[in-house]
């Protein structure tokens, strides 16, 4: 199959409350410009440089997602045009991004990522260190930033029951985190599950998955 028949075969077969983000990292402006012509909208980089580099050269109303690891120091780079920033794992991180924001009059969404994977590779924060920004008096003062929801990524393992626990953990953290926010907080997305596992992720909970190999194929390293 194509990209093309890829995405549909994706879109058809998730409930219309999810969002897909198709991840476009190291794959080149004709397949994200194959699947814009789809209809997709939502594209998904993780390298900062890379991803200005396509909204420098791709339409203006693709919605871009930055779901890799953010240095502070790069953030100034993506600030005029990020759709939405999965990857926040620190207060120190907040700040800086709402630093960068109020430079171009605007508030950026951000979800905080939460570590629930077992490996020691994946980053993100605990869900009591989610808590304490959440109710910190630094980030209630932040005016152009506001958390939307959380992200996750699960252990890599054929061991489904493990997986599904690690997403059902995180819907449970999501609840409770949403029980709490007040200033500068919204939370409505649960951002979960990629190409090899998010019909698990949705059954948890998810509402916004970030699929890659299974619509544009194996990736150009």
């Amino acid at each position: 199959m194509n990209i093309q028949q890829n995405l549909k075969h994706i879109l058809d077969s998730i409930p219309k409350t999810v969002t897909l983000v198709a991840v476009s990292k190291t794959k080149p402006n004709s397949d994200i410009m194959e699947a814009y012509n789809t209809g997709q909208r939502d594209f998904g980089e993780n390298k900062i440089q890379d991803m200005v580099d396509k909204a420098d050269a791709l339409p203006k109303d693709i919605r871009w997602h930055m779901i890799g690891h953010v240095q502070r120091n790069k953030v100034k780079y993506m600030a005029e045009f990020v759709h939405l920033i999965h990857g926040v794992d620190s207060l120190k991180l907040l700040k800086e991004i709402n630093k960068q924001a109020k430079k171009y009059a605007r508030t950026i969404d951000c979800l905080l990522q939460i570590k629930i994977a077992e490996e020691d590779s994946k980053f993100g924060m605990t869900d009591s260190e989610a808590k304490n920004i959440l109710q910190s008096d630094m980030f209630s003062a932040f005016e152009n930033v506001r958390v939307v929801g959380v992200m996750g990524m699960a252990t890599f393992t054929d061991d489904e029951n493990q997986v599904k626990t690690e997403f059902k953990r995180l819907k449970t953290i999501f609840e409770d985190l949403k029980s709490i926010c007040t200033k500068n907080c919204n939370l409505e997305t649960i951002s979960m599950g990629m190409s090899g596992d998010y019909p698990i992720a949705i059954e948890s909970g998810s509402n916004m998955i970030r699929v890659g190999s299974s619509i544009f194929g194996t990736r150009n390293y």
